[in-house]
């Protein structure tokens, strides 16, 4: 469908007497002719193609064979006198008890010395005798006195020293032992009761195991869901919107797809949400074309199938928060409009090849 911007900058005679034109529009503002569609709502009804029924089946009865053992004769008893009975038990005994005998050693010595000092060292002024070649008539003038030191004196006396203390040892003397013999009673004498045990036989019978019976089935209903329009409000007027001139322009719709991916995320969902749904809400039955692109790696055909995947996932996604189907127009232009450098043969950074992975939103005319 062609699309129609209209800026009105500068009015003259011939254009205002266009009939298919805003009718008194102002300089400086935008237009879209929008036609007033019908109002479709969706509904989904469910049908019953086969109604429940019921299906009774006769279960017959069922026997089983099985044994019993069953008793021909009680049982019974028999008493039986048992004496007593007697054995010899020898008993052991100490005879003579045990003891020790014990033998001292005495304490032993070694040889040792011990050094004393009996006189210390010490030093003392001693005057000298007189020179030989003295000068002097006094024997005095040429004598010198000295400080003489005197070693100590020491005495070196014989000791003795412990060797070992003196110590007891013990050498046991054995116990001896004797034995006795003597009777001893091993069981007394008692009554022992025999049971006769009864006697059995076993039979076979046949039982029933499950007597007949009817089971009943429900067999569920067959039903078909289907989505049909429904005319909510008819439509048909062809009238122009002023609309922000910035909206005829493409504006960024900043979804970030998973790689090859055409699912939209939450996050995405709320960007529709907040971004494209006031815009729609603002502008009630103007037309909005959804514009996805991709970037140049990949082929030229994958490209545009995705783009195209994208874009329609926008639109489902906008039907399903009821826009009217007819206003939307979703196009994929795959790597045909890339906005930069970007283009076959050509490396460029993974922010470059961001630029061109786009979508967009703007009003159009219906």
């Amino acid at each position: 469908m062609k699309k129609i911007l209209f800026l009105f900058a500068v009015m003259t005679a011939s254009v205002s007497m266009a009939q298919d034109l805003p009718a008194n529009p102002e300089p400086g503002k935008c237009y879209v002719r929008c036609t007033t569609p019908d109002v479709y709502v969706n509904e989904t009804v469910t049908l019953t193609v086969k109604p429940a029924y019921k299906v009774l089946k006769t279960v017959p009865a069922t026997f089983k064979t099985v044994t019993e053992r069953v008793e021909v004769k009680a049982p019974g008893k028999k008493l039986t006198v048992i004496p007593e009975k007697w054995g010899t038990e020898t008993v052991t005994y100490v005879s003579k008890e045990g003891g020790n005998t014990l033998r001292i050693t005495p304490a032993s010595f070694r040889p040792s010395s011990e050094t004393v000092e009996i006189k210390p060292a010490y030093a003392q002024w001693e005057l000298g005798a007189s020179a030989p070649d003295c000068a002097s008539g006094n024997p005095d003038d040429c004598r010198y006195w000295c400080y003489k030191g005197y070693p100590a004196e020491f005495t070196t006396i014989d000791t003795q020293v412990l060797g070992a203390d003196a110590s007891v040892s013990k050498t046991p003397i054995g116990s001896k032992n004797a034995s006795y013999t003597k009777s001893v009673l091993i069981s007394p004498a008692r009554v022992e009761e025999v049971v006769i045990p009864a006697e059995y036989k076993t039979i076979t019978k046949t039982v029933l195991d499950k007597d007949a019976y009817t089971t009943e089935e429900t067999v569920p209903a067959v039903t078909k869901t289907i989505s049909k329009e429904v005319l909510k409000q008819k439509g048909g007027l062809t009238t122009w919107k002023e609309v922000e001139c910035s909206l005829v322009e493409y504006q960024a719709l900043p979804i970030s797809w998973n790689l090859g991916s055409a699912t939209l995320t939450p996050a995405a969902k709320s960007i529709i949400d907040n971004r494209l749904m006031p815009v729609l809400a603002q502008n009630p039955g103007v037309k909005v074309e959804l514009a996805s692109h991709t970037d140049v790696r990949g082929t030229a055909s994958s490209n545009k199938d995705l783009s195209e995947r994208r874009a329609k996932a926008v639109a489902d996604y906008l039907i399903s928060k009821g826009i009217n189907s007819s206003l939307l127009v979703a196009n994929g232009y795959g790597e045909t409009k890339t906005k930069n450098r970007c283009k076959e043969g050509v490396t460029c950074t993974e922010r470059e090849h961001a630029v061109n992975r786009r979508t967009e939103f703007r009003l159009i005319n219906n």
